[in-house]
């Protein structure tokens, strides 16, 4: 019986409606981190914003709060990156590489094998995490419920990322934006609701308030998975089009196919669980050095360490989380450059994604350190100390955001083993000097060497780059420097009203920061915009469409 096939060919650029035929590389690539990136930062807005009321509803327990949640989150990260495995990644990768060979038939068969062994993996990770929480809560007691809690999400979040990797093979950003985006919107609504009854209506235990507010990333993960799944029916004529005209040249098993994937999960996991890593090593690190070397109480310790891996970190991830949209894109983009064996298109891709992160992440760092003070007091109340941790990690996001779009574009070129060497050299700088710098800067020290052993990985990955790829590294240096000294200028403009703020406003004051925090933003941000625009460097580098904005800000 003859097999139906379609008289009109379906494009792959079509997948996704908002992605016209015949887009560029680069063009795609802009959409696609424009989608993570939306998706990316409203969740990590979100997921700031909740700390506001969730943080006053604890009271005098608030730090000690925040450090039982952030601990139990650390763990439950890496934890998380075991069950997911890379695979999502290694997913997108893939699916990419064999669509790009018109294998389409591959591709949707490895997504369905590789769904069955996520739920395994999930299965196993979250019987391991609950009955292992007792032997890795350090003797703390109220952490085995925290960690038990997160431990029954591990049975949904594998399913969801791998279902978000599918979709980003077929480089549609557009599912993973929304789906993330309501992932975080019901575990919010559940969190917020559930620590008020708890700590205001019936006045429980601060314990029992973290241990619901963990939960809900269980919640969470099902109304994220539910949007995927609607997503994956409407776009299930389409797939089956696109199967049914693959050209069938490649013959591989279902054996092959879990084993491909397999092995190229592994790069992803170790660089997946990079950052966690770091912070794992803080957690297990920062009690016991400033034990020795202090005479700080264990509750004085944990308020220390709730201000800098809690409420700092909480606030630069909404930066970081934009490097990590940019990373999730460009992979299946070099994929498929790498697969057609077009060298050029491959350092082309590079040099954009260096740009555009540097576009985007320069600003949004040295922004956040310029509006600490007011953004630190909206969400957590003045604090002294904490306001110069959040300036300082703000610094640190830098190198971090760099590491992951480095990372990535490594591992878009198949260069897994280099991204998996110069990780392992900076982590062992890290922990060279964590004790230290600890003892010498208290809570300002974990964050100094997470950066410093940051920055030694990217300086041999953009090494690495210059040597093996033919980069135009003479360009990203102009861009470096314009972008630099545009975001420097920035900075002052954004300082320099924080600081006429605190004279005419009362700086402890959460209504009147916010209107600090506008003012600030607004004249900081329209003199980035001012400069990049005349300049015409925002032109080279987001293309075409900033003419738009040009004409609506009337600049020549």
């Amino acid at each position: 019986m003859a097999r139906w096939i379609p008289s009109k060919k379906i494009e792959p650029s079509n997948f996704d409606e908002n992605v016209k035929p015949g887009k560029s590389a680069k063009e795609k690539m802009l959409r696609g981190s424009a989608w993570m990136t939306l998706g990316s930062i409203f969740s990590r807005i979100l997921g700031a914003l909740y700390i506001i009321p969730w943080y006053g509803w604890f009271g005098a327990d608030k730090l000690q709060a925040n450090a039982l949640y952030t601990k139990g989150y650390t763990v439950y990260s890496m934890f998380l990156m075991i069950a997911i495995s890379g695979i999502p990644s290694a997913v997108a990768k893939q699916v990419s590489h064999y669509n790009a060979q018109n294998e389409y038939a591959i591709g949707l068969r490895l997504f369905k094998r590789s769904l069955l062994l996520m739920i395994i993996i999930g299965i196993t990770s979250m019987v391991v995490m609950w009955f292992g929480a007792p032997l890795i809560s350090q003797g703390d007691t109220n952490l085995v419920p925290v960690y038990r809690s997160l431990s029954i999400a591990l049975i949904i979040i594998p399913v969801m990322s791998l279902t978000r990797g599918f979709f980003q093979g077929y480089q549609d950003m557009f599912p993973s934006a929304m789906s993330q985006l309501l992932e975080q919107i019901v575990r919010i609504i559940y969190m917020l609701a559930a620590t008020f009854f708890i700590m205001r209506v019936v006045k429980g235990s601060y314990v029992t308030g973290v241990v619901h507010s963990t939960f809900a990333a269980f919640v969470g993960s099902l109304g994220g998975l539910l949007i995927l799944i609607l997503y994956y029916f409407r776009k299930k004529e389409h797939m089956d089009q696109l199967v049914l005209q693959s050209a069938n040249k490649l013959k591989i098993s279902d054996r092959y196919i879990i084993k491909e994937v397999l092995y190229e999960s592994i790069p992803f996991i170790i660089i997946g669980v990079s950052t966690t890593i770091y912070n794992v090593i803080d957690q297990f690190s920062f009690q016991a050095v400033m034990q020795h070397f202090s005479e700080l109480s264990v509750r004085q310790i944990n308020d220390w360490f709730a201000l800098f891996a809690g409420n700092a970190n909480k606030l630069i991830m909404i930066t970081i989380s934009l490097a990590s949209a940019m990373s999730i894109t460009v992979i299946p983009l070099l994929s498929e450059a790498y697969t057609k064996k077009d060298r050029k298109q491959i350092a082309t891709q590079i040099n954009d994604a260096l740009e555009l992160f540097l576009i985007v992440m320069l600003p949004c760092s040295l922004g956040m350190a310029a509006v600490a003070k007011p953004l630190y007091v909206i969400f957590y109340t003045y604090d002294y100390t904490g306001i110069f941790i959040l300036s300082f990690a703000s610094y640190i996001a830098l190198p971090i955001g760099l590491f992951m779009v480095l990372s990535s574009l490594l591992q878009g070129v198949y260069r897994n083993k280099i991204a998996i060497k110069y990780f392992a050299i900076g982590l062992i700088v890290k922990a060279i000097i964590q004790v230290p710098l600890i003892a010498l800067l208290q809570g300002f020290g974990p964050l100094l060497a997470t950066g410093i052993g940051m920055m030694v990985s990217n300086v041999l990955m953009l090494r690495f780059f210059y040597l093996h790829f033919e980069m135009d590294f003479q360009r990203i240096i102009r861009r470096f420097d314009g972008l630099l000294f545009f975001s420097l200028l920035m900075f002052v403009a954004a300082f320099a009203v924080v600081q006429l703020g605190d004279i005419f406003f009362n700086q402890y004051s959460r209504v009147q920061s916010l209107i600090v925090l506008i003012l600030a933003v607004m004249v900081g941000g329209y003199v980035y915009l001012y400069l990049c625009l005349k300049t015409r460097i925002a032109d080279k580098i987001l293309g075409k469409r900033v003419e738009s904005l040009r004409r609506f800000l009337r600049i020549k």
